[in-house]
């Protein structure tokens, strides 16, 4: 399955300059995503993070990562944020990050669930860089009515 921007803004109620999903390559409803960022110097970010070494911030890579997973999730759930649904980021456990993401690179996003009990789902999330790991972690987010 293959996701554009256009689609992907249909299960993510995020908007520029906080969507920070490109593109989905993979999904597998109810198993995993496969997702990518483009990193870009253009990005607001880096006017301040850091203006002679930009590197994207580790929060923003947590945030994608658990983005991914929520279109996982909302496509598993068969619901879209216009349904009245919001999948908020509720926790992240055993985050590692392994290597700098600067501009030039291209993000991919792989997340695969884990479990889901009373609307809380888990999942087990990494983001590469080139085939090399460049952060890893458990995303949990919740499903709620808005």
């Amino acid at each position: 399955m293959l996701m554009d921007v256009k689609q992907i803004r249909e299960y993510l109620p995020h908007r520029y300059p906080f969507l920070l999903v490109d593109r989905v390559l993979e999904l597998k409803e109810g198993e995993s995503i496969v997702a990518y960022k483009n990193i870009t110097i253009n990005e607001a970010i880096f006017n301040g993070h850091f203006p002679d070494i930009p590197v994207f911030p580790g929060v923003l890579i947590i945030e994608a990562m658990a983005q991914a997973a929520g279109i996982l999730g909302f496509k598993t759930m068969d619901k879209k944020p216009q349904d009245g649904s919001i999948y908020y980021f509720v926790g992240a456990d055993d985050v590692r990050f392994k290597r700098p993401v600067v501009p030039g690179d291209q993000l991919r996003l792989e997340a695969k669930i884990l479990s889901e009990k009373r609307g809380i789902w888990k999942f087990a999330c990494r983001a590469l860089v080139d085939g090399e790991l460049a952060s890893e972690g458990t995303i949990l987010c919740a499903d709620r009515k808005v």
